[in-house]
């Protein structure tokens, strides 16, 4: 079995916490029997295919009533997961790899999920579920050979791949959790590994989600301590044309959890009473926490 599928699995069995009307028994059986390794893949990608195989195994315990489930944004299971396949095909789209389902007629996200959703609507939410899979799979594939700096476009973002296939990485994850919690499973947390350059990323759009918020915060720096396994130090300067750098003294300090700052970056939890430990500039550390979520979508 793949590894980050393995410790998935370990980590389900080993949790003696078993909420009640959890579909943990089912998820397992389903994974066990139908499990299947992630597509071979760069290492700066793994963060992505250990997310995939996470939400993977999940969908192979559904039921035919969890298919029809809303789970968010007024989308059921089997819309939600076309969605994932929607904008994994867009970033495909751009660095060349093969793109399945329907030809795109649209390039921005929400456009895209319609023609994918209307598509998988006439099938089954088993085929959908082998279609999400397979284009996730069949980008792996194509990083494989791909250097992580080749410029990707996504929504209007210009990024390096790297960047995007993070950015990819935590929308799969915030989406299994929606998934997971509307039938009371807790998902474990991705490995530490996986977790730190998420974080990352999410420590580096701070000032992208700052001036989306129509916030300036050039010439303005963060010290951000992410605390738990995967977390880090980071200096951020807040402007997003300043210079990367250490030195000099923080206008403001935040310290939080790090699952939860990346969970806060992909739209979940209120800026307002988000649970962080701030110090410096009050004002500046609550400009961050409340237009963290600027760049989080459906």
């Amino acid at each position: 079995m793949e590894p980050v599928e393995r410790l998935y699995l370990d980590a389900l069995m080993e949790d003696p916490a078993v909420p009640e009307r959890s579909l943990r028994p089912q998820l397992l059986a389903g994974a066990r029997a139908r499990r299947r390794p992630a597509a071979p893949t760069a290492p700066w990608a793994q963060p992505y295919a250990g997310r995939v195989a996470a939400m993977d195994a999940l969908l192979a315990s559904a039921v035919e009533d969890d298919w029809s489930r809303v789970i968010i944004e007024g989308w059921t299971l089997q819309e939600l997961v076309a969605h994932l396949a929607a904008k994994d095909g867009l970033l495909a789209a751009s660095v060349g790899a093969p793109v399945l389902g329907p030809a795109i007629g649209a390039n921005d996200s929400l456009s895209r999920t319609a023609d994918v959703q209307n598509y998988e609507r006439a099938r089954s939410p088993e085929q959908t579920r082998r279609d999400w899979r397979a284009q996730a799979d069949a980008l792996c594939r194509h990083l494989a050979d791909l250097d992580p700096g080749t410029a990707a476009h996504l929504d209007g973002l210009d990024a390096p791949v790297s960047d995007h296939i993070l950015a990819r990485c935590l929308e799969t994850w915030v989406h299994a959790d929606d998934a997971a919690r509307t039938g009371g499973l807790r998902l474990p947390d991705p490995i530490p590994e996986h977790i730190h350059p998420t974080a990352d990323l999410c420590a580096r759009l701070l000032p992208w989600t700052m001036l989306l918020s129509g916030l300036d915060g050039s010439g303005r720096t963060l010290q951000l301590t992410l605390t738990g396994p995967g977390g880090g130090e980071w200096h951020v300067p807040l402007g997003v044309t300043d210079a990367a750098g250490g030195g000099g003294v923080p206008d403001a300090h935040i310290t939080a959890d790090v699952v939860g700052f990346c969970f806060l970056l992909g739209g979940r939890g209120d800026p307002g009473s988000f649970p962080a430990d701030l110090e410096g500039d009050l004002a500046l550390a609550h400009d961050v926490l409340n237009t963290a979520p600027a760049l989080s979508g459906p």
